[in-house]
């Protein structure tokens, strides 16, 4: 699962790194020593417990709408589709916070009653609420680089107890939000979707519950691009303006909800052969780094968990694959995995498997749709079909356009690439126009944002500059 990779993670986040010689520090440049005596709300990990609770709650009291009206199918699908994130987030956050290993009985009997991450967010708040009121036993320093104006400059500043320990929660609900998008949330708004559609009528508590399920999906693909951003510029203070967000919420929002649409219509139509869609879409994904894996010849790594057996780490790597599988099956996982490394992501952005992942998606839905479209019942009678189709089709073609707008113009690391979808779209039109490969790309009105990182270099910063500045810590990626 997501939690596989979360130790890595925060060691990088918030480990001690080693202090560097005094002279190479001293030739680089400029160092930022941000002031970090505020410590940033947990709003993430509120955020996640609400969406948690409410999607608890809305499917236990849809089920007992469904069991009054002898809705027997409906009601085991969505009690499954509610106990199974339930479940695995309860595992999620004891694994991560090691709690077996801990005299901690309130908290381990919460987890049974599938209230951890109610339990966890309180602990959060009352760890922000009592930070700075008491002296912190020990500080650590952490140092990024942070992208000022086109130069990299070297970052550096405290961190404190109570941060390490919000750090910890937060890194644990980002997992368990994913968890809860891909694994309950999805399934989830597809059931109920495919409910209405077959009796043909909306129910207020069903509605509710469809509405809230989309927002969990739609956090949960917010969540893995800043992970994947994160992961993959680790060096680097990784902040997201507010006009990012806006930009992701509308490409995963209209990527997912076509998708989902597009299913759904297909097996109003083709019941039983929708089955055969998923399938093949889950075990695609699912063997895909396997296959990677066993053609590389890598050996698994050690890392996952140190008290872990051979077995053990296959399973959990088997978890952690299942879970990128079902991410795919519905919207970009934003990430590459490597299960023969230590953090079992590839920190390298491959853009011609991204490529490839929505051109073929955008022909799978394509295909899903005219299907829908020859083999569809009676019910749509009354629904301009073609209309509907061409709508399912162009709102993917946004979701495709703001995906492109948000690499171009609105990623936080954009400069550290080597050419810009300007270029590369440029550049194409190009070659196809002219009929032969250019070995040079045509110049470009933007040469701040990139396509493909530049090798790791020393860095040149602000040469003959000897400054120290103190500025105030900025938002960071939630």
């Amino acid at each position: 699962m997501c939690e596989v990779s979360m130790e890595q993670q925060q060691e990088r986040e918030i480990s001690d790194l080693e202090h560097q010689d005094d002279s190479s520090m001293a030739g680089s440049g400029v160092i930022l020593v941000v002031n970090h005596s505020r410590v940033r709300p947990p709003f993430s990990v509120v955020l996640a417990t609400i969406l948690y609770c409410a999607e608890f709650v809305s499917a236990a009291l849809l089920c007992s709408m469904y069991r009054k009206t002898h809705d027997v199918v409906w009601m085991s699908f969505t009690i499954v589709f509610m106990l199974l994130p339930a479940v695995l987030i309860q595992l999620t956050l004891t694994f991560i916070h090691r709690d077996l290993g801990r005299d901690r009985p309130l908290v381990l009997f919460l987890h049974l009653l599938l209230l951890g991450p109610v339990i966890r967010c309180v602990e959060a708040l009352l760890v922000y609420f009592r930070a700075g009121k008491e002296e912190e036993p020990y500080v650590t320093i952490s140092r990024k680089i942070s992208l000022k104006k086109g130069q990299r400059m070297p970052m550096e500043w405290e961190i404190g107890q109570s941060e390490r320990n919000l750090a910890a929660h937060r890194n644990a609900f980002k997992r368990t939000a994913v968890i809860q998008a891909f694994l309950g949330s999805t399934p989830q708004l597809t059931l109920q979707l495919y409910a209405t559609i077959q009796e043909k009528y909306f129910l207020p508590s069903r509605l509710a519950l469809m509405i809230i399920t989309l927002i969990s999906i739609i956090y949960g693909a917010l969540v893995c691009s800043v992970l994947a951003i994160q992961i993959r510029y680790d060096d680097y203070k990784v902040q997201l303006r507010p006009v990012a967000y806006l930009c992701m919420i509308v490409w995963r929002g209209l990527e997912i909800a076509t998708r989902v649409t597009a299913l759904v219509l297909f097996s109003t139509a083709l019941t039983h052969w929708v089955i055969l869609v998923v399938m093949a879409n889950l075990l695609f994904f699912f063997f895909l780094p396997w296959g990677e894996f066993w053609a590389k010849r890598g050996s698994l790594t050690e890392n996952v968990e140190k008290n872990f057996s051979k077995l053990g780490t296959t399973v959990v790597l088997c978890m952690f694959t299942l879970l990128y599988a079902c991410i795919n099956i519905f919207c970009w996982s934003a990430v590459q995995l490597d299960l023969s490394h230590r953090e079992l992501i590839e920190r390298k952005q491959h853009w011609d498997r991204l490529a490839m992942y929505y051109f073929g998606r955008f022909l799978e839905n394509f295909l899903l749709i005219a299907l829908w479209y020859f083999f569809k019942s009676d019910f749509y009678e009354y629904v301009c079909a073609p209309l509907l189709c061409v709508q399912l089709l162009v709102c993917y073609s946004l979701a495709v356009l703001f995906m492109l707008l948000f690499y171009q113009f609105c990623h936080p690391c954009r400069r550290l690439f080597k050419h810009n979808i300007h270029d590369c779209l440029h550049c194409i039109c190009c070659r196809s126009g002219s009929g032969r490969a250019t070995g040079t790309l045509p110049p470009s009105y933007s040469t701040a944002a990139t396509m493909v990182l530049v090798p790791e270099e020393p860095l040149e910063l602000l040469v003959g500059q000897r400054d120290t500045a103190i500025v105030e810590d900025m938002m960071e990626a939630a």
